[in-house]
């Protein structure tokens, strides 16, 4: 035993290590099959979340979340749905709004929305699903579920945001899908007096808040053919929406839409009371 314990020794000095280091078990595989577990447990209720959500919600660095992801090949999962036959606008007259928001950043609320509409293919036919999203806050502040595309579907997913929010906002963006650049639409923003934008044509990416919505919104809602009516996916997709604006953190703003909009409305309050008390504080001293 003894002269286990010298050789033990020797091999320490050899090697510069201290001898209690020799009898060490490295506690990194344990901790990384705990981290998994635990990603997997965020993934059953948030399917989207990549790895920066994932290490905002595990309160984790994110490049330990991204390696042990790979170490235990994790990944959000991802489907390829197939997409409705579009209708052909060539005959559409050309539209003279440019874009807008390109290098804008707004730093309020209400001061860019942003317009679409995604698909979700149930029992061979589709469900379309048009939201009005504010770009300071992320938030869907506006929705509506039609069976065809439309514009009465977008003109009441912008009517919806009007009475959500009991406001407008200075600019509207959106792409110029024949239902964005009809009459009717483009009226309905004049008598709100809101400017119009538009993304160049075929260039999806300008705007990209929307794109970049729905890709998650389909993770998270699920396969629609889990669902039993249409009536059953309506409800989902309404839930869905709350889902997103109240719990889904938001890379971007590391938390939820709703929450990182209460917590700017508390700062204003607060800066709005600070003023108001230097303001009273002025006028005693004046009188």
């Amino acid at each position: 035993m003894k002269s286990k314990v010298k050789n033990k020794s020797k091999l320490a000095k050899e090697l510069g290590v201290s001898r209690g280091s020799l009898y060490y078990e490295p506690k990194m595989p344990e901790k990384d099959l705990e981290l998994a577990q635990a990603i997997r447990e965020v993934h059953s209720k948030h399917p989207s979340y990549g790895h920066k959500r994932l290490a905002i919600a595990l309160k984790t660095n994110k490049k330990r979340i991204l390696r042990v992801m790979k170490k235990f090949n994790i990944k959000p999962p991802r489907r390829r749905l197939q997409k409705p036959a579009k209708s052909d606008d060539k005959g559409n007259p050309a539209v003279s709004h440019s874009n807008l928001v390109k290098n804008l950043c707004p730093i309020a609320p209400n001061i860019v929305w942003v317009s679409d509409f995604t698909y979700i293919k149930f029992q061979d036919k589709f469900l379309y699903l048009a939201t009005v999203t504010d770009i300071f806050t992320r938030k869907i502040v506006g929705w509506h579920i039609a069976m065809k595309h439309d514009v009465n579907m977008i003109r009441l997913a912008l009517e919806d945001a009007f009475r959500r929010t009991d406001t407008t906002p200075e600019i509207l963006h959106s792409d110029q899908g024949s239902e964005y650049t009809s009459g009717e639409y483009i009226q309905l923003t004049e008598q709100k007096k809101i400017r119009i934008s538009f993304s160049a044509k075929a260039s999806p990416w300008q705007n990209g808040f929307q794109e970049s919505l729905y890709a998650g919104f389909k993770l998270d809602l699920g396969p629609a053919e889990r669902f039993e009516s249409r009536g059953q996916l309506i409800e989902a997709i309404h839930l869905n929406v709350s889902y997103y604006n109240n719990q889904r953190i938001h890379t971007k703003l590391k938390m939820p839409p709703q929450e990182f909009l209460a917590l700017y409305l508390k700062r204003v309050n607060q800066v709005e009371t600070q003023l108001k008390g230097v303001r009273n504080l002025s006028k005693k001293r004046g009188t």
